[in-house]
C-alpha cells in the first residue's frame, strides 16, 4: 500500500473549482435579478448541499446497501 502524497489532492481540486463555479454563478444569478447578496445566498445553499452530497458518497463502504442503516440521505 502507498502513503498518500502530501499536498492536495484531486478530490480537494474539485471542491475548490465547484466552489468557485457555483459563487461565480451566484453572482450571475444575482445580478440577472438585480439582487447580488439574494445570488450569493442561494450559491450557498446549494453549495452546502453539494458538499453534504460529495462527502457523503465518499465513506468508507461506497456502493454497500445496508438494511439497518436509516440514516438521512440528500
Amino acid at each position: 500500500m502507498t502513503t498518500p502524497e502530501r499536498g492536495r489532492t484531486p478530490g480537494r481540486w474539485r471542491l475548490l473549482l465547484g466552489t468557485v463555479v457555483l459563487f461565480g454563478l451566484g453572482v450571475l444569478i444575482g445580478l440577472i435579478l438585480q439582487n447580488v447578496v439574494l445570488g450569493l445566498l442561494l450559491a450557498g445553499l446549494i453549495w452546502l448541499g453539494w458538499v453534504i452530497a460529495r462527502q457523503s458518497s465518499r465513506g468508507h463502504t461506497p456502493k454497500h446497501d445496508d438494511i439497518d442503516d436509516d440514516g438521512a440521505r440528500l
